[in-house]
């Protein structure tokens, strides 16, 4: 990270040419997105893609090619494609109402608010990297609720491409090989973990074949039984082993009581378009629709793209929101009074509003809530059919590799989301660390997500479906990649491709990526009182426009990590 010095920007310009194949964020405008007609799948890994289309080829639905490509990714993706995870899918289908189903992790009955102290002091092992730090999972759950209710497929043959990558293997790419060998020295801990990502401690090199049998077993398990397969019977005593030997919190029980839960899916309005995203405990679907009532209030498309105004105004509305964020979110099953209705009607849009001045930053009070760190290793996948349903579907293990965790015996990793929980009661550090209430941990809690999995629809037809990994970023790069198409006329590829920004209230500081914004405007943000901060990316998103005019889909490939837009 580096703070703007302007500077040194009339040297750095001399160099943007050379840069360009290595920089993402200066790619707007030159490249087309992966169009087709009957289907698409974008996810952040080629085979997964592969397997969701093949399933549409056969006959299958959006839902089905979603389930498919999760379990495919848990095998192909190993940072953030999981079993052992959780998240959020978003379904809207050509014709009837959105649903949105909740799969996030659980609190183990024996959870608690202090959990993650240690002789009275806050401990950041317990937090994130320690079995303590495993929340319930409930990918496998949420995956059988959302095809038991919409798929048409047999079960069976939407985890059996998953089975197959796992005992028969693949072949490492060039990406996977890196992340590997960057993971691999934080397992030590934890010789399954060794066992299943390496040869013998050594790092899988590009182009070996990587084979995963005990997690081709496991997934063989879920495939006969469901989720019994993973809740119950051989895959349960292996975590409940695991567990019990490492001083973890999941038992029987735990696993037995977990639910997956249809919710209402929320849905706003901006500029003419529905903005269907996912209710409380993700924020992201509250946070994103806040934001764009706000906006709806400028003529961002005057303003223009990237401009100093409009993104003075977005730094504006993000500060606001993400301080509602803190203050109100989180288990709505253990905060019955949140107002989610208040929070994302007009009215109170224009409340907001009228506290932002067009010539100056506002300030994020010392005062004000701030949160523990949440992981930027999330994955993303989108799903258009031929009958036009769309999936949008965000999951994740927490950080990457989740808490670095396998399963001995399981063959897969362990989430470490119980660490999104606020760390202990009233507690406020300069790492910006808080107690708030909604979201301290609790037995049988879910824990407040920024995923933001979001489907946009005007006049009944589908238009885009989008979400990203990121942590916190995830709900600013989802809404900016709704701007850049609704506001500023963008296709989905120079949508994917524009430059992003982060504020989230504290630290007050805005994140923007490398190269991403002009020298003059740099300098105008910072003469209307904005700290900048250079970071190198932001988010990857997977995205889906659909041209009715056409009938055509087209889907746009995130090059700041890997992705794969693959139809037919």
């Amino acid at each position: 990270m580096l703070v703007v010095n302007p500077w040194n920007w009339s040297r750095i310009t001399v160099i943007i040419g050379a840069l360009l194949v290595v920089v993402p964020t200066l790619l707007v405008g030159s490249t087309q997105p992966i169009r087709a007609r009957q289907a698409m799948v974008v996810s952040q890994d080629e085979l997964a893609s592969n397997v969701g289309v093949a399933v549409m080829r056969d006959g299958g639905n959006a839902i089905d090619a979603a389930v498919a490509t999760a379990f495919a990714l848990a095998v192909t993706y190993p940072t953030a494609g999981n079993i052992g995870g959780g998240g959020f899918l978003v379904y809207r289908p050509a014709r009837g109402e959105p649903v949105a189903y909740d799969f996030r992790e659980t609190a183990p009955g024996r959870a608690s608010s202090r959990m993650f102290m240690r002789a009275g002091e806050y401990d950041p092992v317990l937090h994130h990297r320690s079995h303590i730090a495993v929340g319930v999972p409930g990918t496998v759950a949420g995956l059988y609720l959302a095809w038991r209710e919409y798929g048409t497929l047999p079960w069976r043959t939407l985890v059996e491409p998953g089975i197959r990558l796992a005992r028969d293997g693949f072949a490492v790419s060039e990406a996977l090989a890196r992340s590997l060998a960057r993971v691999l020295p934080t397992m030590v801990s934890y010789p399954a973990s060794v066992t299943q990502f390496s040869k013998r401690g050594v790092p899988y090199q590009t182009g070996e074949r990587f084979r995963q049998l005990d997690l081709a077993r496991t997934l063989e398990r879920i495939a006969e039984q469901g989720p019994a397969g993973f809740y119950e019977g051989e895959t349960a005593d292996l975590i409940v082993r695991d567990m019990a030997a490492n001083e973890g919190l999941i038992t029987y029980a735990d696993l037995a009581a977990y639910r997956a839960l249809r919710r209402s899916a929320l849905v706003g309005n901006y500029r003419g378009h529905d903005i269907v995203s996912m209710p409380p405990v993700s924020s992201g679907g509250t946070a994103v629709i806040q934001m764009l009532n706000i906006l709806e209030g400028y003529d961002l498309a005057a303003s223009g793209a990237g401009s100093a105004a409009t993104t003075h105004l977005l730094i504006e509305a993000m500060r606001r929101v993400y301080a509602d964020r803190a203050r109100y979110l989180g288990d709505p099953s253990f905060n019955p009074d949140l107002p989610i209705d208040r929070l994302i009607s007009k009215e109170y849009a224009e409340s907001l509003r009228r506290t932002i001045a067009l010539g100056r930053a506002s300030a994020s009070s010392p005062e004000s809530f701030v949160w523990p760190e949440e992981g930027n290793e999330t994955t993303h996948v989108s799903v258009v059919d031929h009958a036009r349903n769309a999936v949008s579907l965000t999951y994740t293990l927490e950080q990457g590799y989740g808490a670095r965790i396998t399963v001995p015996g399981g063959g897969f990793l362990l989430n470490n989301e119980m660490g999104d929980f606020n760390a202990v009661p009233a507690m406020t550090t300069e790492s910006g660390l808080i107690g708030t209430l909604p979201n301290l941990a609790e037995s049988g809690k879910r824990m407040l997500s920024s995923m933001s999995p979001t489907i946009v629809a005007r006049d009944g037809n589908l238009v885009l479906v989008t979400g990203s990994p990121g942590g916190r970023t995830i709900i600013n790069t989802v809404l900016m990649t709704i701007l850049n198409v609704v506001d500023f006329g963008m296709n989905v590829q120079e949508a994917v491709d524009a430059p992003r920004i982060h504020h989230q209230w504290l630290p007050d500081e805005t994140r923007y990526e490398r190269w991403g914004l002009s020298p003059d405007t740099l300098a105008l943000l910072v003469l209307r009182g904005h700290t900048m901060v250079e970071t190198r990316v932001q988010g990857a998103v997977s995205a889906i426009y659909y041209d009715a005019e056409e009938d055509m889909l087209e889907g746009a490939e995130d090059s700041r990590r890997t992705s794969a837009a693959v139809g037919f």
